[in-house]
């Protein structure tokens, strides 16, 4: 009976020898770079802006790192992953870069919400990269819809649309190429958002 006890660890032990290798799995933050524009100042000095996470269809409400190898077909990066789900790294950027400038008494996220006077919802219909004749390329695409805070009433709608140049096909050039990307749609965002702001009512 003793025998059998010993037999037992050592058993489990060479059934731990033969079981696959776990998949190395690198995670990458969205980047930072100098935003592309700066965002005029907005004259709405009492008001709380929030700005929510986006919708997005599953894949891109994922912390998969999207690639379209063809105009009719998605995919993903193997071995890589976001730090976060898509809608809430982009929420996250343009959060910075409305802050950077504005004049809104705050400007906050939706996690957890706080009451505001204005709110910034969307929808999030790219954040991927795309291969056209070849040539991968970062493509981001927010539908924005500025609301009135408790009545939801839409104050302002527009599509934003940012393509960026990848420095190859590597998933390190990829990912900097949306950061780049995610740059320059706060920075219009935000500058949009200013417009929104000074106008009256």
């Amino acid at each position: 009976p003793m025998r059998m006890l010993w037999l037992i660890p050592a058993l489990l032990l060479a059934g731990c020898s033969i079981l696959p290798e776990a998949e190395e799995l690198r995670v990458y933050q969205l980047p930072r770079s100098a935003p592309d524009a700066v965002a005029a100042p907005a004259n709405r000095e009492g008001e709380v802006l929030r700005i929510n996470r986006p919708r997005a269809a599953p894949l891109l409400d994922s912390t998969r790192i999207v690639v379209m190898p063809r105009a009719d077909q998605l995919s993903a990066y193997q071995g890589v992953r976001w730090s976060d789900r898509g809608p809430v790294l982009v929420r996250d950027r343009l959060v910075e870069g409305v802050r950077e400038g504005s004049r809104f008494k705050a400007v906050v996220s939706d996690d957890p919400p706080a009451q505001a006077a204005l709110e910034l919802a969307g929808e999030l219909n790219a954040f991927q990269i795309e291969y056209r004749e070849g040539r991968p390329l970062a493509v981001i695409r927010l539908q924005a819809t500025l609301l009135r805070g408790g009545s939801r009433e839409v104050l302002a709608s527009r599509g934003f649309s940012i393509e960026r140049e990848t420095d190859g096909a590597s998933v390190d050039a990829a990912v900097e190429a949306l950061g780049r990307g995610g740059e320059a749609l706060a920075g219009e965002v935000a500058n949009w958002l200013a417009e929104q702001a000074a106008t009256p009512g």
